[in-house]
């Protein structure tokens, strides 16, 4: 099986190495994270552990320290300015802390922590790992892991939210009846336990931890190894750069009403004209599987530094308000199907790439060229700024300096911008369907108005933010999606890359976890992890609702259908029943807690899981490490006939039908 995204990755290697090779090095410097002032002290593994914390956290903003931050290999600690005006933590934050004695799963066994295998355990009376809502001592959804990219001794608990914290919550962590190997109890450190038994001073931060545990029904007694406190980011934290970029952006369209559903305003100037891939013979014969492939630029307004390329910042006025430079051309690619006609118009989608590609993969990827021809879609793609080939040398960066992270996150954000100007050209009646290449007899072959918007991998990651600002299309498939890039990159094969930059210039296997976590809290502003809660139902400011398929690949190796889950549960997703064959889940309750569909077609948000079955696929491990072995099911999804058809006729607005039956959905690829 041919496989671009993995394969672009293994042959980035020696590139990375030699970008890698050309960062400044100083000699003989320490990587040892500071414990002292400005330090919390009740995990001295790291400076900032535990993590999340509202220790961290003054006058209603995060107030990191350049001192507090880890340190690379060259003794460089990440640049805490990055992470200045974040009001609070990310929505998916994996709370991160070194528990000294439960370093093994044995131990994690023993203590009975809720795991993964059964989340529903979350609720039982005497769990151990606990996470509750400050103000109403409700238990959250969680499920408990050891990092298992550390070796022993190296090892952090990690605690996940099964559905993303709510926005602006703050959130209390228990840990208590904690347990070793050999089932003997684990003692809190002394500045905890001096604090837990009043023999220290309670700040009144703790005054109202203390009481949220209680109000929990958790006990102030020597079983409570350690808790703490961490408020989660706001709405306009999350979502309001890209936000105040869209609608500068369409307000110099003439269209200010975004919630109204209706393209308003005027189109944005472009270009275009007939693709030429002469010189690049695989793209020529890929092309040929349409009508015609057309090349062009959108005008989209800069809102960073260095007209946007890659690297580059975004600039904020006085308020914090992004600040447009100046326009520049956001360059696009179309195809068109045989079937696209003046008597037979085309739908038209927006088209998302996967991990560091480009806008071509439309016409290199098969499954498009039959989805087009299927469903007689017009598909226009832009390229993921940020995230895009591009982008791979800066993406070296970050990985040898986080301090860079904020260049990655910002670049992402003005992607937005670009795919969604594109998106109202698309729509516009006074757009593309007005260009000669796309008329037939002086008439329009593709149909103006509501467009769709499907996607693959990274395109289903970061497209969920774009569904979430996006005025012009309200139904989107996020093709083998996920969220939260923290925990989907020590579960991908890809990081297998990655991993191969990062951890040499960050050696220290305790901070690594802490490194991805901190990242996090920027790379919200650019996925969909920042904008779930408002993906659907509860819509941002002046924006339509939207309506979203993913679409997941039974033990995909390169994103982790565990964080698809997690997506679902917080976007108010429904699940298509059966959702595995029997036995092809390593969890006692597959992707507990989001409903059953019950009848269709199905109008709602849903999920639907595609299986390729044991002779084809591996189950995904419940351990944070890749899937591994037999084949990678990440591109057999949108292989499958029957989820083409049922995705097609979704984005048409033709509800969820069911290709499948009383059965689960078998991803059965067509040949070619």
């Amino acid at each position: 099986m041919s496989r671009p995204t993995r394969l672009t990755a293994r042959a980035l290697v020696p590139a990375l190495a030699a970008a890698l090779l050309a960062l400044p090095a100083a000699a003989n410097a320490s990587t040892a994270a500071p414990s002292g002032a400005g330090c919390d002290r009740l995990d001295d593994a790291a400076c900032l552990l535990p993590f999340p914390n509202d220790a961290f956290r003054k006058n209603g903003q995060i107030a990191f320290r350049t001192s507090q931050m880890p340190r690379n290999k060259d003794g460089r600690a990440i640049d805490a300015a990055g992470w200045k005006g974040l009001d609070g933590f990310s929505p998916g934050s994996a709370i991160l802390t070194k528990v000294p004695g439960l370093e093994t799963d044995a131990a994690l066994k023993k203590t009975g922590a809720v795991s993964l295998s059964d989340i529903s355990k979350y609720t039982n009376k005497t769990a151990s790992v606990l996470v509750v809502d400050e103000q109403t001592g409700r238990r959250w959804p969680i499920w408990a892991e050891l990092d298992d990219n550390a070796k022993a001794g190296s090892r952090l608990l990690e605690v996940h939210p099964a559905k993303n914290f709510l926005e602006g919550h703050t959130y209390v962590v228990v840990l208590r009846n904690l347990k070793k190997a050999n089932g003997g109890a684990i003692a809190a450190g002394k500045r905890f336990a001096a604090l837990r038994d009043g023999r220290a001073k309670s700040s009144s931060r703790y005054n109202k931890i203390f009481k949220a545990i209680k109000k929990a029904g958790v006990k102030r007694d020597r079983s409570l190894f350690l808790t703490w406190d961490f408020t989660v980011a706001t709405e306009r934290s999350l979502a309001g750069r890209a936000l105040s970029m869209r609608d500068q952006a369409f307000a110099q369209l003439g269209d200010t009403d975004l919630a109204d559903g209706t393209v308003q305003g005027h189109a944005p100037l472009y270009t275009l004209q007939t693709a030429n891939y002469s010189a690049d013979q695989n793209l020529a014969t890929k092309a040929q599987a349409y009508a015609q492939v057309v090349e062009g630029t959108v005008q989209v307004p800069c809102f960073l530094t260095n007209n946007c390329a890659p690297g580059s910042r975004m600039v904020l006025d006085a308020s914090g308000r992004p600040k447009q430079q100046g326009i520049y051309n956001a360059r696009f690619t179309c195809v068109v199907p045989a079937t696209a006609t003046a008597a037979n118009p085309a739908r038209l989608a927006l088209y998302g790439h996967g991990l560091l590609g480009k806008e071509t993969e439309i016409v290199t990827g098969p499954d498009v060229s039959k989805m087009a021809a299927e469903s007689n879609t017009v598909f226009c793609a832009t390229p993921w700024i940020g995230m895009a080939a591009e982008d791979i040398p800066n993406a070296v960066n970050v990985l040898g300096d986080f301090s860079n992270m904020p260049t990655l996150a910002d670049r992402l954000q003005q992607g937005f911008t670009d795919a969604l100007v594109l998106g109202r050209l698309m729509a516009s009646p006074s757009g593309i369907a007005t260009n000669p290449l796309f008329q037939q007899n002086g008439a329009p072959i593709v149909r103006t108005g509501s467009i769709g918007y499907d996607s693959n991998s990274q395109g289903g990651i970061a497209g969920g933010a774009l569904t979430a600002l996006a005025p012009d299309f309200s139904h989107a498939v996020l093709g083998v999606p996920g969220m939260n890039y923290s925990v989907l990159l020590p579960r991908s094969a890809d990081f297998d890359v990655y991993s191969k930059v990062m951890y040499p210039k960050y050696p220290d296997q305790v901070e690594r976890p802490l490194i991805l976590d901190l990242a996090q809290l920027l790379w919200d502003r650019g996925e969909g992890d920042g904008y779930a809660q408002h993906m659907t139902t509860d819509p941002l400011p002046n924006t339509i609702k939207h309506t979203v398929l993913l679409d997941v690949g039974l033990g995909d190796h390169q994103v982790t259908p565990f964080q698809a889950d997690v997506e679902a549960r917080t976007i108010g997703a429904s699940i298509h029943t059966p959702i595995v064959p029997a036995g092809r889940s390593p969890q006692a309750n597959p992707s507990w807690g989001i409903p059953a569909i019950r009848s269709y077609p199905f109008t709602g948000s849903a999920i639907v899981y595609w299986d390729a079955g044991p002779a084809v696929v591996n189950v995904a491990p419940l351990q944070n490490h890749p899937n591994s072995g037999k084949q990678d099911p990440h591109e057999l999804v949108r292989r499958t006939p029957a989820a083409r058809q049922q995705k097609a006729t979704f984005l048409a607005g033709g509800g969820l039908v069911n290709p499948c039956g009383a059965a689960a959905c078998v991803a059965a690829p067509d040949v070619g």
